[in-house]
């Protein structure tokens, strides 16, 4: 699913790629080079931006919900490609289509090397996360170099053949999309975020049971976080007539309000 993943997204950039030296003006002899010097600085410049705010802002949130934001820089890179190819239909809007299409990508950047990371790390069961990662870029490279023999095949085939390229865009995006969930999905990752947290103990609730990892991560939700807000207090004493004085209903009702009614149902 990975070799897929990556070889149906790395045609889609040459495709991308492709049609923003078209709106460039490569071939052209009336284009200037300034201007395209100009436009490649600016938006390499609101890339560099956009990676310093988007790991300020959810840098935190990278390791807990890697699931979702590795699928989420999936879609920004599928997004961005877009962004891409219909730059030709817009010349005249060149210089903020491409800062927008490089600001996804430089959050792809973030997202996608963090969660590679926290997974690279998961994986190194043995201890081994140097072996791992080697491996896995290995195989990353491999797949990029087959697919790069297939863009120049393609591309001289298809030359500006825009119901074709659109065509080819709509079938790997799909295909790129499909193998990176089911890529997500076959993680069984062993410790607690948010999500999982909220799964376990909902089916605790409702059967009395602890569920297995492979339950758990089959069912955790990808595309969003659950809202749960909880209280904590941290450093509290709590001798045995506080503990004895403890309304278990009313604390679970306070902290884990989400899971309330499931809990009634039980008792």
């Amino acid at each position: 699913r990975d070799t897929i993943e990556a070889f149906a997204s790395s045609i889609t950039n040459a495709l991308a790629f492709s049609a923003i030296l078209e709106v460039m003006g490569v071939g052209d002899e009336k284009a200037s080079v300034l201007s395209a010097t100009f436009v490649w600085l600016i938006k390499d410049g609101v890339g560099m931006l956009g990676r310093i705010l988007f790991a300020w802002f959810n840098g935190t949130g990278l390791d807990s919900n890697l699931k979702m934001w590795r699928f989420y820089a999936d879609i920004l890179n599928d997004l961005a490609t877009s962004i891409d190819l219909i730059a030709p239909f817009f010349k005249h809007l060149l210089l903020p289509i491409t800062c927008l299409s490089n600001l996804s990508r430089s959050i792809v950047g973030v997202a996608g090397g963090s969660t590679r990371a926290a997974l690279t790390q998961h994986q190194a069961i043995a201890h081994n996360m140097g072996d791992v990662s080697a491996k896995d870029g290995s195989q990353e490279t491999l797949v990029n170099l087959l697919a790069l023999l297939v863009n120049i095949f393609l591309l001289h085939t298809i030359k500006r053949d825009r119901l074709l390229v659109w065509f080819l865009y709509f079938v790997l995006t799909t295909l790129h999309l499909y193998a990176n969930y089911r890529a997500i999905r076959t993680l069984q990752l062993r410790t607690f975020n948010w999500n999982r947290f909220v799964l376990l103990c909902q089916y605790y609730f409702q059967h009395g049971e602890i569920q297995t990892i492979k339950y758990i991560n089959r069912h955790e939700p990808i595309l969003k976080e659950v809202q749960q807000s909880i209280r904590s207090y941290v450093g509290i004493q709590l001798n045995e007539n506080h503990v004895q004085s403890i309304d278990i209903n009313q604390f679970i009702k306070n902290h884990f309000s989400i899971l309330y009614n499931q809990y009634l149902k039980c008792f």
